[in-house]
């Protein structure tokens, strides 16, 4: 099954990490003050990142690295996914818009 390492960032600007099998659903509980005791005084104001492991124990060995970052170093860490995001999203724009382009059949 596989499970989610997820940043939030706080309304207060701290960021949570945590790990789920439904980030959405956790993000919900946390939204509600259902979460976890420190998202229930410091309720989150949006996700930052989601990675998704193969299993509990990677998600929490990732989560336990993760952790023992700074602040500073966790937003780092999500703005260097976001960009390697954008540059996807644009490669992949940039393909669909060259009229040579055609995907490969699948076998």
């Amino acid at each position: 099954m596989t499970w989610f390492l997820y940043l939030l960032e706080c309304k207060n600007g701290s960021i949570y990490t945590g790990i789920a099998v439904d980030v959405a659903a956790r993000y919900t509980a946390h939204a509600k003050g259902k979460g976890a005791r420190y998202t229930r005084s410091h309720p989150p104001r949006r996700l930052l990142a989601i990675v998704a492991y193969p299993d509990r124990s990677s998600a929490s060995k990732a989560e336990y690295a993760m952790k023992r970052l700074s602040a500073a170093e966790k937003r780092g860490f999500c703005l260097q996914r976001a960009a390697l995001w954008s540059v996807s999203l644009s490669s992949n724009a940039a393909q669909l818009a060259d009229s040579s382009y055609s995907p490969r059949p699948s076998s």
